[in-house]
């Protein structure tokens, strides 16, 4: 089984990356199943319900998200009727919608799918480790490839995670920073690890936004409104080839393609049977 994994979407140019490029990723990757970190992609702060289902419409079996999943009001009543929509597993008992999900592919088999955060330097909500372990137990018995956003702040709090859970998921793939690491590998135990799946969006920016009001917050230290940038949008992620018996990871693969890139790959040969490029 081939899971596609796509970091933070990030407004408009995020939006149309998907939009464009989707169909070719999946043909090319033979992919099964897309997982996509949407809580950016409202014009860079949260998600609303017409942006949730034009990505769902789009091909994205399972949106994720993070810390500003409630930034747009809207969002409340949305998650709570679209499963699909996670918010992280690690947020008190009562808050709106779940943090896990089990997917169905195409031919029928299942990927779970738990969205947890990380609490340094982030809102100190619910343990996270402690948390992770009881989505797992609850859906185990419904599939053997479970997937784990653990959007954080900290590296070494998402590598902690990724050794934790090491054998016990398929993969864990953090998100938060906008930023793609290039740490990409399989743990002992069979479990796909990364720090950070990057960004889906406008590259030439600061993690996302226009560069002049982002460059003043950090030089002067007044408030400043954030705008999202529009140049050179690259879509970021990570295929994981899994073994649907075990549901370890047998290969993961980064990938950062530019609006021309997928482009291109539409027209290139599918690649059957395997995650290399």
């Amino acid at each position: 089984m081939n899971l596609l994994f796509i970091g933070d979407i990030v407004g408009r140019p995020g939006r149309e990356l998907v939009q464009k490029g989707l169909r070719a990723l999946v043909e090319h990757y033979d992919v099964d199943c897309t997982i996509a970190n949407a809580e950016n992609s409202a014009a860079g702060f949260g998600i609303t319900r017409d942006i949730g289902d034009a990505l769902l419409d789009w091909g994205i079996d399972v949106m994720t998200s993070g810390n500003h999943i409630w930034d747009k009001k809207e969002a409340l009543e949305y998650i709570g009727g679209e499963p699909r929509l996670l918010r992280p597993a690690n947020y008190p008992a009562g808050v709106p919608g779940r943090g896990s999900y089990v997917a169905q592919t195409r031919d029928g088999r299942s990927v779970g799918v738990i969205n947890v955060m990380g609490r340094v330097f982030m809102t100190p909500i619910d343990d996270p480790f402690a948390v992770v372990l009881r989505e797992i137990e609850a859906i185990r018995h419904r599939t053997r490839i479970i997937f784990v956003d653990m959007h954080a702040e900290a590296t070494s709090e998402k590598v902690a995670m990724g050794w934790y859970l090491d054998g016990k998921v398929t993969a864990v793939i953090g998100t938060h920073t906008h930023v793609q690491s290039a740490d990409e590998r399989l743990l002992p135990n069979g479990t796909a690890y990364m720090t950070d799946a990057g960004m889906t969006g406008p590259h030439d920016s600061i993690i996302g936004m226009e560069r002049g009001p982002s460059l003043a917050r950090f030089l002067n230290g007044m408030p400043t409104k954030f705008e999202p940038a529009s140049a050179n949008p690259r879509l970021n992620g990570a295929i994981v080839e899994a073994d649907d018996k075990t549901g370890r990871a047998r290969k993961i693969t980064r990938i950062s393609y530019s609006a021309e890139d997928l482009e291109q790959l539409a027209l290139r040969p599918a690649v059957r049977g395997t995650t290399g490029v």
